[in-house]
């Protein structure tokens, strides 16, 4: 008996040429979606994207040309007082229309002290008030009490002008300023002469005008962080003030110094209601009851008398010195902000 072993042999394959033989499988065809036929029937989208992607680009590059055509208006209009007095112009204190003699330090220096004066009072005040909106306000009073506190910041600055004069000057000259002068006395800051208007009124009614604009945004700061950051620290057995201080106020920082650079910027350029106050001086004294001058309020006092080219010039230039300034408050202001969080962002307390 002999055994026959048959090799296997390879599947047949389908010649596309020949016949078929059983059967054919059908292939169901899947149906188009009205979103695809839309995408395929548009056509190629490579020019809207490349149009588009130009447009976003410009309107980036948009914010560095306005820069730069402000600075080059301002560097045009004061080049005779530029080329006359160079850097000697921002140090000296003589302001002299008649002899055609100008500097601008007792403006910059008006502009620096009444803002640093507006910051101590607006700054604790607006955190304070944001921080009893958002955790300890009844819900009945939170929604009135942040209507008026963002109602502040709808008052022209006119109006803030026309009560400072009617208002508040009599109440620091009568009131307030004796008491300052009789504490704070022997630190040279508050002494007499006193008329009311002055530094410390400039300073006054400033803190008022950036402290809707401090308080609303760190509310706001306050609000978005999250609850379980005030529960992790309840259930460790902190009271509410340190619950406030770690969980709450320790995350918000980098948004609350956001805050007090915008009502910063506020302060150094306003200039209605603080030439109204001020008392219009350009003159630099170590008292705040004295009169002064602030950059923004000496240009609008005095730009409509300006005679001549040289006068004109000098406040040109003031306007760019305010510039400059500004610049250098934003830097300092980043600065501030990576000490704060040392180049890291906010992490969970």
């Amino acid at each position: 008996m002999s055994l026959r072993i048959q090799e296997p042999r390879a599947p047949k394959t389908l010649d596309a040429t020949g016949p078929v033989e059983g059967p054919v499988p059908v292939v169901a065809s899947t149906p188009i979606s009205a979103i695809r036929a839309f995408l395929q029937g548009r056509g190629n989208s490579s020019f809207a994207d490349t149009t588009f992607r130009w447009v976003m680009l410009l309107s980036a590059l948009s914010i560095f040309a306005i820069v730069g055509l402000v600075a080059l208006e301002l560097v045009t209009h004061s080049q005779l007082t530029i080329t006359k007095f160079g850097l000697k112009f921002f140090v000296g204190s003589a302001w002299d229309p008649v002899n055609s003699n100008f500097g601008a330090l007792p403006f910059v220096y008006g502009t620096l002290v009444s803002s640093a004066v507006a910051l101590a009072i607006a700054v604790p005040l607006a955190v304070g008030l944001a921080v009893f909106l958002t955790e300890m306000c009844p819900k009945a009073l939170r929604g009135g009490l942040s209507f008026i506190t963002e109602l502040l910041a709808a008052i022209p600055s006119v109006v803030y002008g026309l009560w400072g004069i009617f208002v508040l000057v009599p109440l620091l000259r009568g009131y307030v300023d004796p008491v300052l002068i009789k504490v704070l006395g022997w630190t040279g800051l508050f002494v007499k002469p006193d008329f009311g208007i002055g530094m410390f009124a400039a300073g006054v009614i400033l803190a008022i005008m950036i402290l809707p604009i401090i308080s609303s945004l760190t509310r706001e700061v306050m609000t978005a962080v999250p609850h379980t950051q005030r529960e992790a620290v309840l259930a460790l057995g902190a009271t509410r003030w340190e619950m406030i201080r770690v969980g709450v106020l320790r995350n918000a920082r980098i948004g609350i110094v956001g805050s007090i650079i915008l009502g910063l910027g506020r302060a150094l350029g306003e200039t209605m209601a603080v030439a109204m106050v001020i008392g219009s001086s350009p003159t630099i004294s170590k008292s705040l009851l004295a009169p002064a001058a602030t950059m923004a309020s000496v240009i609008a006092n005095e730009f409509a008398e300006a005679a001549d080219d040289t006068y004109r010039s000098a406040l040109i230039e003031i306007g760019l010195a305010l510039f400059i300034v500004t610049i250098i408050v934003n830097m300092l202001a980043r600065l501030l902000v990576w000490a704060v969080t040392r180049g890291a962002p906010a992490r969970a307390a």
